[in-house]
C-alpha cells in the first residue's frame, strides 16, 4: 500500500499549479474553466467566483468520468479545468 506522501508526490508530478493571476489569465485568454470544489456551505459562507463551475469534491470523480451515470457534460469539453 502506498503512503499518503507517495500519493501526494505522484499527484504533484501530474498537475500544474497556477497563481490566481495566472488562473484568471487562462480563463480570460484561453477559455479555461474554474472549478470550485468547495462544499456548498463554504460557498454560502464565503461566496463564489463569477463564472466558476461548482463540482463538490465528493462528487468530482463521478462527474468527470464519462462512464459514470453521474457524468456532467461540462467535463467532456475540450478545455483546461482549473480546480480550486
Amino acid at each position: 500500500m502506498k503512503s499518503v506522501q507517495q500519493m501526494i508526490t505522484e499527484a504533484r508530478a501530474e498537475i500544474t499549479n497556477h497563481t490566481p493571476t495566472e488562473s484568471w489569465r487562462r480563463v480570460q485568454e484561453e477559455n479555461a474553466l474554474l472549478v470550485d470544489i468547495r462544499d456548498v456551505r463554504e460557498l454560502q459562507r464565503d461566496g463564489v467566483v463569477s463564472g466558476a463551475h461548482h463540482a463538490p469534491r465528493g462528487m468530482l470523480e463521478f462527474w468527470v468520468d464519462p462512464d459514470s451515470p453521474y457524468h456532467k457534460a461540462v467535463f467532456a469539453e475540450d478545455r483546461e479545468f482549473i480546480f480550486y
